[in-house]
C-alpha cells in the first residue's frame, strides 16, 4: 500500500506511505493519487482534505528516482500531468480546501504538492526544497510556476538555482507556511484548522477557494467582476440565508451545503 485514504466526518485524509524511500512517489503511486483526487471531487460529503506523509522523516521527497521510467527530461516534461506533481500541485478542479500537514522533508515533488495546498502546517524540524537542478532536472510539475507566485521572486529563484533547503521558520516568514509547531503539537494544530473550516459554510469556502485560484492573474477590477459558478451558488444558497438567521438568533448555523 502506497497511499492511505479515508473519509470521515467530512474530512478526507490522504497519507503517502513509502517510509522505505522517504515517501517517494513512483508512477503507480502517482496514478493512485490521481484516482483519490477524482474520488474526493466526486464526493459531496468531503469538506476538507488533509495531505501528509507517514512517519516524521519526510512529507515526501518527490519522485522516486530509484524507479526511474527511463524517460529523458524532455520526454518527462512532454508527458507531465496538467495537475502537477501528485495530481495536486496545479490542480484546478478541486474546490475543497487542502491542508498540507508537513511532518518532515518536503523536497522536489513533495514541495510541489505543498505548493498545491491552501493551508500549510509544518513541524519545526521541517525543511523545504526544490533540488532538481542538482541532478540536471527542473521542477517541472508546478515548482517553477507556483513558488515564485507564493514567495518573493528572488527567494524562489535562489532556492531553485542552488538547490538549497529552507527551514519551516523561514517558509513561514515568507508566507508559504501558515503555522509552525513542534512535532508533538502538529496533529492538534491541524485539528484546529480543520475544525475552523468545518465551522464555516461549505459553499462559501468553495467559492473563496475558486475565486482565489481563478483570479490571481487578474487586475482587481477584473477579479471582482468574475462570477464563478461557485460564487453564484453560494450567494443563492439556503446556507446564505441560514448563516444570517443563525447570527440574528444567536445560535450555531446548521449548514446543509445547499
Amino acid at each position: 500500500m502506497t497511499v492511505l485514504f479515508t473519509i470521515e466526518n467530512g474530512v478526507a485524509r490522504v497519507t503517502i506511505d513509502r517510509p522505505d524511500r522517504m515517501n517517494a512517489v513512483d508512477a503507480a503511486t502517482a496514478d493512485e493519487l490521481e484516482h483519490i483526487w477524482q474520488a474526493i471531487e466526486a464526493d459531496a460529503s468531503v469538506r476538507c482534505v488533509v495531505l501528509t506523509g507517514s512517519g516524521s522523516r519526510a512529507f515526501s521527497a518527490g519522485a522516486d528516482l530509484k524507479s526511474d521510467s527511463g524517460k529523458s527530461g524532455l520526454e518527462y516534461w512532454a508527458a507531465a500531468s496538467i495537475n502537477g506533481f501528485g495530481g495536486i500541485a496545479c490542480r484546478a478542479s478541486l474546490t475543497v480546501p487542502v491542508i498540507a500537514r508537513v511532518n518532515g522533508l518536503a523536497l522536489g515533488g513533495g514541495m510541489e504538492m505543498v505548493l498545491g495546498a491552501d493551508i500549510v502546517i509544518a513541524a519545526d524540524h521541517v525543511r523545504f526544497g526544490l533540488p532538481e537542478a542538482k541532478v540536471g532536472r527542473l521542477p517541472l510539475d508546478g515548482g517553477m510556476v507556483m513558488l515564485q507566485r507564493l514567495i518573493p521572486r528572488n527567494i524562489a529563484a535562489g532556492l531553485m538555482m542552488t538547490g538549497r533547503m529552507m527551514s519551516a521558520a523561514d517558509a513561514a516568514r515568507y508566507g508559504l507556511v501558515n503555522a509552525v509547531v513542534s512535532e508533538g503539537e502538529l496533529d492538534d494544530e491541524v485539528a484546529r484548522w480543520v475544525d475552523d473550516i468545518l465551522a464555516c459554510a461549505p459553499l462559501s469556502v468553495k467559492a473563496i477557494k475558486r475565486s482565489i485560484r481563478a483570479t490571481a492573474h487578474l487586475s482587481d477590477t477584473d477579479a471582482r467582476a468574475l462570477k464563478t459558478p461557485e460564487l453564484i451558488h453560494a450567494l443563492n444558497s439556503e446556507d446564505s440565508a441560514e448563516g444570517v438567521a443563525a447570527f440574528r438568533e444567536k445560535r450555531p448555523p446548521q449548514w446543509r451545503g445547499k
